[in-house]
């Protein structure tokens, strides 16, 4: 037998392939055969009924007469719809702050637990002693999301009681992760910039009198300097990305990972390998990489008929990606709007004043409008199609000056306040542990020797 090499393993690993995509390849005819839930959803695209919760809510349609009527999206945090929370929030330099207090505890907090809360996340926004050089800037990761996973999880090794899932541990340890998570973020994009893009390295620590967007604009700008709109839009961005159901890929990961008992550096972990994918936080990614196919490819912005030709082109899986998809149209729950893409775009509209770009919005604007029709007439769908969230924050990050790298960590950042809500929710009602059924669908076959085969 010829014994392997470098030069013929990448043959012989094309080889296996081909037996690993027939082994794998099943009669997807049999998933209506058993009425099989995929994708945890009903053949109307409504999520199965897993799990109950009270920390947020997501309607899309309302109920009259015994039928569905689609209405403009409400999201609420608590019992309290976001739209309201963020025009009580405006001129507040700590919105996100208070969310996550709303999302950890169940009530607003009064003026005295504000501030309180407001030092307790101070005194926790530190990393351990040489973190940063012994973790954070050792191999850094092109993806800044994987980077984070890796800080999370060496984390473990830095507590002094990480397995304890008792709610007071958790509660530290939860108040922990969200304090730290910006410079985790921050740190690891800079670090990779320096040893793998020479370029300058800063660390600039955070500061305690400052919110997590100020710290967040500060630290990642080389004179760390920002003006109020940039730190308000981008403390906004931190509210409405903050919570959204028990549903969504990774607060269910958070769930059923939670179920486990397992810790919280790897429940968090986890759900930062959901929120990684396109098809979940990295969606803002793939509709900038479209914006900037389409800029390439339609010379006259204001031409709404050139602009419509291309967009058709996209649909027809003739142009970007071939996928017959424009990213940020549609959501799975939300119908007539996304609540979260509406207060997006008004942000940034007023963004794109300042900086000189309303030009750029004014394309948004249009193929927002062009494909909303344009969807729904030609995938003849019984509910209208919407701009969700992803639509316009990655035009609102890049307003910011926010590198591509730092969307999805952004996500996270602000996401991790509605996990550790969960996770806590999930441990003090007693979880089960959570194990869907599949059901087999192969065949039964009698063991051959080796001799035999």
């Amino acid at each position: 037998m010829e014994a392997l090499t470098k030069d013929t393993r990448e043959e012989k690993l094309q080889e296996l392939l081909t037996q690993c995509l027939e082994s794998a390849s099943m009669d997807l005819n049999l998933y209506l055969e058993y009425d099989v839930k995929r994708g945890l959803r009903e053949s109307s695209g409504k999520g199965v009924l897993t799990g109950l919760t009270e920390i947020s809510d997501v309607t899309g349609f309302a109920v009259r007469g015994g039928k569905k009527y689609p209405i403009d999206g409400e999201l609420y945090y608590q019992g309290y719809n976001v739209k309201d929370i963020v025009n009580g929030l405006k001129g507040k330099r700590f919105s996100f702050e208070e969310i996550t207090y709303l999302l950890l505890f169940g009530e607003l907090p009064n003026q005295k637990e504000m501030n309180d809360f407001i030092e307790l996340l101070a005194l926790y926004r530190e990393l351990p002693s040489n973190f940063v050089r012994d973790v954070i800037m050792k191999a850094p990761s092109a993806n800044i999301m994987n980077g984070m996973q890796k800080s999370v999880l060496t984390l473990f090794s830095y507590d002094k009681d990480p397995d304890n899932t008792s709610v007071l541990n958790v509660l530290r340890q939860s108040l922990t992760l969200i304090a730290t998570m910006p410079l985790i973020a921050v740190y690891g994009y800079q670090a990779y910039q320096h040893y793998n893009n020479d370029k300058s390295l800063i660390i600039r620590y955070p500061k305690k009198e400052l919110s997590a967007a100020e710290n967040i604009l500060r630290m990642l700008r080389e004179d760390g300097q920002y003006t109020p709109l940039e730190a308000r839009v981008l403390d906004t961005a931190l509210v409405i990305h903050a919570e959204h159901g028990g549903g969504n890929n990774s607060t269910f990961t958070t769930h059923v990972v939670t179920s486990t008992g397992t810790d919280t550096y790897s429940a968090v972990a986890a759900s930062l390998g959901s929120l990684k994918g396109p098809k979940h936080g990295g969606a803002n990614l793939k509709v900038q990489d479209m914006f900037a196919d389409i800029k390439a490819n339609v010379s006259n912005w204001e031409d709404r008929e050139a602009v419509r030709c291309y967009l058709e082109k996209i649909v027809r899986k003739e142009a970007f990606d071939r996928s017959g998809l424009i990213y940020g149209m549609g959501h799975a729950i939300y119908t007539l709007s996304d609540p979260r893409g509406v207060i997006l775009k008004e942000y940034a509209q007023n963004l794109s004043k300042e900086k000189g770009r309303e030009d750029e919005f004014a394309l948004y604007e249009t193929v927002e409008q062009i494909a909303s029709d344009m969807l729904t007439s030609k995938k003849r769908l019984s509910k209208p199609i919407c701009f969700n969230v992803d639509f316009y924050s990655g035009l609102v990050y890049s307003l910011l000056g926010i590198p591509q790298q730092l969307y999805t960590p952004i996500f996270a950042i602000s996401r991790i306040s509605g996990w550790c809500a969960h996770r806590i929710e999930e441990l003090v009602n007693d979880s089960k542990l959570i194990r869907p059924a599949y059901k087999y669908v192969g065949h039964h076959r009698p063991y051959l020797r080796m001799e035999d085969r």
